[in-house]
């Protein structure tokens, strides 16, 4: 170690590592799961096997490479323990658990999963691997809590090649919604905390996965299609009378045509108001916004195919500044301020930080295997590192009171700069902005792990 992260961070990593490597059984794992977390988190330019080893563990290559890519150590017992320490961290119902997916770019076909799909990033298709993401955040500030693999349809199909990457047999095609909701049964089991979810419209488009949220119980707010079909909150329901002849109907009939998500907001321009939801590095973030109340036609099938009417629900526009125009549904009490909704709308934008620096800084995308176990492992140590950086940097603590997420009270009128709290920037880069903190004294620091 060059001495550039302070004295003492190692200590204070083995002492928060404790619980997790109490749950790995064998001694081999135990001992190197420490090395190759510390490889991500010291500087260098690639946070691949090779590289790193020279840093952490001259002469021990193989040992490392055999840690993550082929040594058969289930994730689930460490993403448990990851699970409690998030929500330790930063749980709790002021909380919010943000669904997205990031893609990692890849050259040619062998590594596992990879496809030429979009990727928001570079907003268009490249030949990449794409992760479903669950980020536990509060007061801005996110805990990876899952990265799972998406494997495309054309893989699902292909035993052969599914078993060269060594996918499980029990893995095949799931739609990025289904893992989703997958994935946060396993934190909830887990006992992870928060008060809502929140996803981009690749999520909030299925209707099974808002219902999946619904039968969960769970609050939401999700970006949906514009073409996402809606009724007027006051729509009701009706069997008309029944004529003479013919078979009597087997559905009612709405008492008013479904209509486009984006056709209802648009036709209310009187609805939208600016909102400003935090300051950011050039000032207050603004946009307008407009919430009506609808009942989605996500409803029983009728004829035509059409569907009837569901729950009701909020129906959010968004116009931005650039001209762009978003949709969004979001099961709140009817009662909710149009300021917090915006908020909870926006809270959302913490996983694309996460991802940045899981990429940028802890080398997510600088695995170079091929296989499903080894970029599960290295996916798992990276949330890991990121997490005990995070430990740091909020002090072993969980956030202060003052210190509560944006979209569990109302965000501040546009007339007036929200107030600057004096929090850390969550966007800087992890390790400079940890600088100080790893300087001082592990012994000081209320471990917890």
């Amino acid at each position: 170690m060059d001495g550039t992260l302070g004295d003492g961070w190692e200590g204070e990593l083995g002492r928060w590592l404790e619980p997790f490597l109490a749950r790995r059984g064998r001694k081999e794992q135990r001992r190197w799961a420490p090395f190759y977390v510390k490889g991500l988190i010291l500087p260098g330019e690639r946070k691949s096997v090779e590289p790193m080893a020279a840093r952490v563990a001259p002469g021990d290559l193989q040992q490392l490479h055999h840690f993550v890519s082929t040594s058969p150590w289930a994730t689930a017992p460490l993403e448990d323990e990851l699970a409690k320490a998030a929500d330790r961290l930063v749980g709790g119902p002021e909380a919010v658990l943000v669904i997205d997916d990031t893609a990692l770019v890849k050259q040619g076909r062998h590594s596992v999963g990879v496809k030429r799909q979009y990727r928001g990033q570079l907003g268009k298709k490249a030949n990449c691997q794409s992760l479903v993401s669950l980020t536990l955040a509060r007061a801005e500030v996110p805990l990876g809590v899952g990265l799972r693999l998406f494997l495309p349809e054309d893989w699902g199909a292909d035993a052969a090649r599914r078993a060269a990457a060594g996918v499980p047999e029990a893995v095949g095609y799931r739609p990025k919604w289904r893992i989703a909701l997958d994935e946060i049964d396993r934190v909830l089991a887990a006992g992870a905390r928060f008060g809502a979810v929140l996803a981009d419209a690749e999520y909030g488009k299925a209707g099974e996965f808002r219902a999946g949220l619904g039968e969960r119980r769970l609050a939401y707010a999700v970006g949906i299609l514009p073409t996402q079909t809606v009724y007027p909150a006051d729509v009701t329901l009706a069997f008309p009378e029944r004529k003479g002849t013919g078979r009597p109907r087997k559905h009612p009939v709405p008492s008013a045509a479904s209509v486009s998500a984006a056709e209802l907001v648009e036709s209310r321009p009187a609805a939208f108001r600016t909102v400003s939801w935090r300051t950011g590095t050039k000032g207050p973030l603004r946009a307008e916004f407009a919430a009506l109340r609808v009942r989605v036609a996500d409803g029983p099938v009728a004829a035509g195919g059409r569907h009837l009417p569901g729950e009701e629900a909020w129906l959010v526009g968004e116009h931005r500044a650039s001209g762009e125009r978003k949709y969004y549904l979001s099961n709140l009490p009817a009662e909710t301020p149009l300021e917090v909704l915006a908020a909870l709308i926006k809270a959302r934008w913490v996983c694309e930080q996460l991802h940045q620096q899981l990429k940028d800084e802890l080398g997510l995308d600088h695995f170079e295997g091929r296989s499903w176990r080894g970029l599960h492992h290295h996916a798992l140590l990276c949330l890991l590192a990121f997490a005990f950086l995070q430990h740091l940097r909020l002090g072993g603590k969980k956030p202060r009171r003052g210190d509560r997420a944006r979209p569990a009270a109302p965000a501040e009128p546009a007339r007036r700069a929200p107030r600057d709290r004096g929090r850390t920037d969550p966007r800087a880069p992890l390790l400079p902005a940890l600088s100080a903190a790893l300087r001082a004294p592990p012994p000081a620091m209320k471990v917890a792990g």
